[in-house]
């Protein structure tokens, strides 16, 4: 038997499944079936056994030996790619490239430390695409010093990519605590991560005005979060090239004595807040009058104490009650804890507790939530006693929910409600920082 092909003028080839004999010095043919209408695959399969041919099914032919996860690389590998994120690490390709470019999807992929890297991309197709298999930690550590030494040449870039004459240009601070005691920048200071008696360092970070990171600076542990501003505006200036822009920190950040500084720079805008006690000002010389936010909630005032700049308020319903909450639980905690030293100190008859042992008590307890200014105190040698400050509490409660952003740049060139979004960008940058730590 045998698969034939018959053409046809008007419709396609008839496949006909047939079988032939000879009789004498003649051929005979008989058709057996009409496989037209079969799937070509089908087709070939039958022909291949009446060739004789042993047919292996796919589980029979195949045998995975190994298989190594390939798609989240990918995807990695493929967005780096997109963004050009290799090529602003280095325009040719290197080995020092290859690692860092593979550290940065590992860090992506799965998080971990520098050795625990160069065992983990072996479990997925990363080590292999980027041709880094046989690295090991120290050659990974290398590939960081080379990193930065180029750290330079990368933030230009990154600022010629992302930064421009009169953008917005956000930055802040952070810090990370540290481990050992053979760095030189690691120092006691304030630490952001709440792990007390650990040394820290402290880096800024500077981004454009959706969040993209463009310039980290590394300072010491001890350094304080305002001086690290002016290096920032000398880098802007300096490094970048650029005589216009508007800075934006939060009112940590841009101080006033900071701020003083900044207008020595031509061309340099910035945008801020003021603290509370500021604003407590404000209101207690007429400026701020909180009947403005009957209506709107946001209002331009202006103040002779901030000749020159101008002053946003605005009032935010959802964060006066959010501050009104915690302060309430702030304030509940501490009396509860209050009133445990106060039965303390009552049942103390036979040996009673002197004014120093309760004040130190009272002091650790006051204090822990930084709500003392709310808390009147009696103490005397055997007895304590305490009410809560309802003025102090009432005085707190009239500025709830209001903050005021204050700026140098023009009505002609931000409007108000421009400067309240700018302000609020600085979310961004805090996002980015907690994908950074």
């Amino acid at each position: 038997m045998y698969i034939d092909r018959v053409p046809n003028r008007n419709s396609r080839p008839a496949i006909l499944l047939r079988e032939a004999w000879r009789e004498g010095n003649k051929i005979r043919k008989r058709t057996i079936a009409n496989l037209t209408n079969w799937p070509q695959e089908k087709v070939e399969a039958l022909r291949g056994v009446l060739k004789g041919e042993t047919m292996v099914g796919p589980d029979e032919a195949f045998v995975i030996e190994r298989s190594i996860p390939h798609g989240h690389v990918e995807a990695v590998l493929g967005t780096i790619n997109k963004i050009g994120l290799d090529r602003q690490i280095s325009s040719k390709r290197c080995g020092e490239r290859d690692l860092v470019v593979a550290m940065i999807a590992e860090r992506l992929l799965l998080p971990c430390s520098k050795l625990a890297t160069t065992r983990l991309w072996h479990t997925t197709t990363l080590a292999e695409q980027l041709g880094v298999a046989d690295a090991d930690e120290d050659d990974v550590y290398e590939a960081m010093d080379w990193l930065l030494s180029r750290q330079g040449r990368i933030e230009k870039k990154l600022a010629a990519r992302h930064l421009w004459e009169g953008s917005l240009v956000l930055y802040d601070v952070t810090s990370s605590y540290y481990e050992g005691c053979s760095c030189p920048l690691a120092y006691f200071g304030h630490d952001r991560d709440g792990k007390k008696g650990k040394l820290i360092i402290v880096y800024g970070v500077l981004t454009d005005e959706a969040g993209r990171p463009v310039a980290v600076e590394v300072y010491r542990g001890n350094t304080s979060d305002p001086t690290t501003v002016s290096d920032q505006v000398e880098k802007l200036r300096q490094r970048f090239g650029l005589g216009r822009v508007v800075l934006v920190g939060d009112r940590g950040m841009l101080t006033q004595t900071q701020i003083h500084k900044l207008k020595q720079y031509p061309g340099l805008g910035w945008i801020s807040a003021l603290r509370s006690s500021a604003i407590r000002d404000l209101v207690d010389g007429g400026r701020l009058q909180l009947s403005l936010f009957d209506e709107k909630n946001l209002a331009e005032i202006n103040s002779p104490g901030f000749a020159g700049e101008r002053l946003v308020a605005c009032y935010n319903p959802i964060l006066a009650e959010q501050r009104r909450r915690k302060r309430e639980d702030l304030v509940a905690a501490t009396e509860k804890g209050l009133e445990k030293i106060a039965r303390q100190v009552a049942r103390r008859t036979k040996k009673p507790l002197d004014k120093a042992e309760i004040g130190k008590k009272v002091g650790k307890v006051i204090n822990r939530f930084k709500v003392a200014k709310h808390f009147e105190v009696m103490i005397q040698d055997g007895a304590f006693s305490f009410t809560r400050n309802k003025e102090s509490i009432g005085r707190e409660e009239q500025l709830d929910g209001i903050y005021v952003i204050r700026t140098s740049e023009s009505a002609e060139r931000i409007s108000a409600q421009d400067v309240v979004r700018s302000y609020k960008k600085l979310e961004q940058l805090e996002r980015a920082i907690r994908c950074m730590k």
